[in-house]
């Protein structure tokens, strides 16, 4: 075939504002509100591709918001793209990226929709164009984030019960180490060896309050303890991971292969959350993984508490991966209250299965999308 029989007719941008089912409460923000950023390419041979980037609490969490990514997308992504050859998603992702800086979330949104398209075209999943799955199922980890004890021991159980999760992350930094400690504790009480217990910290410690936390939680029975520090203390990083106590996840240390190369060189954590959009796409989450591998450093699949696009998108990634030795978090869609799929995705017996379809193996329903799309102010 021609470029012109499957060139780029449009890239569409939509952004959804979701309610959560509760606060989800962060050392940095409180959601309320999911706001979900959608990108559609259309091909003139009748494929549509679908890309997510969404994120925590508008600029709370990172550099971009959903408002810079729709404006420059808009005004500076779609001229380079329209007209193009949509079946060579690395020729146009090595376009964009030689002549725009950053934006790493709008650019994953971008590149999964354009491989989401050619996977369709080829009659494949989207797993396959990054070596094919070595899995047909992913642990999904469930987080606890509404500083309540009891609600969130309650919340813990009620999950156990259903068989939808079996480990459990808790957001804590908000209050004094000793305080949220003493909350990981109960739960981890409660809970005893049905389940797993890990902490993030957002970064909202400082290195000498993460000292004496780590050894806090390593009493309290915690397996994991994520990103305590600031990102930019790489140093303090390997300081509490030469302590041995409770293994050290980085995460907004982590934006992509030039971070973990350094993290790696620097032995700052034993373990990546490796994260599609904060690796500026799925190229780059692949190589964020492979780095890993041979710095003998464990993965673990993390979630910017995506919507369902984004969610199996990093689904379909991890499923390639010869070893995600702690799991993922992959449950942003279950934190919604609105399902946008015609077919929801599949949680069953602590897992997220993969659907078997082309692409990303998922449909979007278009009056869900236009109920909950936000309408230009």
């Amino acid at each position: 075939m021609s470029t012109n029989e499957h060139r780029i007719d449009s890239v569409e941008v939509l952004l959804l504002d979701v309610p959560t089912i509760r606060p989800h409460q962060l050392s940095m923000a409180t959601m309320r509100t999911q706001n979900i950023v959608l990108v559609r390419i259309r091909c003139s041979d009748g494929i549509t591709g679908w890309g997510e980037a969404s994120t925590i609490g508008g600029l709370a969490y990172g550099e971009e918001s959903p408002e810079s990514m729709r404006a420059n997308i808009e005004t500076y992504m779609v001229p380079i793209l329209v007209g193009a050859d949509a079946a060579s998603p690395g020729a146009r992702m090595l376009a964009l990226r030689s002549r725009l800086q950053g934006n790493r979330f709008a650019l994953c949104a971008i590149e999964t929709a354009l491989f989401d398209a050619q996977a369709r075209r080829l009659g494949v999943p989207l797993s396959a164009l990054f070596g094919g799955r070595v899995r047909d199922s992913l642990p999904v980890a469930w987080t606890l984030a509404s500083g309540d004890t009891a609600r969130d021991v309650e919340e813990a159980e009620r999950m156990l019960d259903l068989r939808r999760h079996n480990v459990f992350k808790l957001k804590i930094g908000k209050r004094s180490v000793r305080s949220d400690v003493a909350h990981v504790a109960a739960i981890k009480r409660t809970l005893g060896e049905r389940a797993s217990v890990r902490v993030d910290v957002n970064q909202a410690w400082g290195e000498a309050d993460a000292v004496l936390g780590m050894r806090l939680l390593h009493d309290a029975g915690a397996d994991l303890l994520e990103q305590p520090i600031a990102a930019a203390n790489i140093e303090g990083m390997r300081r509490l991971r030469d302590m041995n106590l409770v293994p050290v996840m980085a995460d907004e240390a982590l934006h992509g292969p030039v971070d973990a190369f350094r993290l790696a060189e620097r032995r700052a954590a034993d373990v990546f959350a490796v994260k599609i959009t904060q690796s500026g796409g799925l190229t780059g989450a692949q190589e964020v993984a492979a780095i890993a591998r041979a710095a003998d450093v464990a993965l673990y699949g993390g979630t910017m508490l995506e919507g369902a696009v984004g969610t199996i998108a990093s689904a379909q990634l991890f499923a390639t991966f010869p070893a995600l030795a702690w799991g993922t978090e992959l449950f942003g869609p279950l934190l919604l209250t609105e399902e946008i799929l015609t077919t929801p995705l599949e949680y069953r017996d602590f897992a997220l299965r993969l659907p078997t379809g082309p692409g990303l193996g998922i449909e979007l329903d278009d009056d869900k999308l236009a109920f909950l799309r936000r309408k230009d102010r």
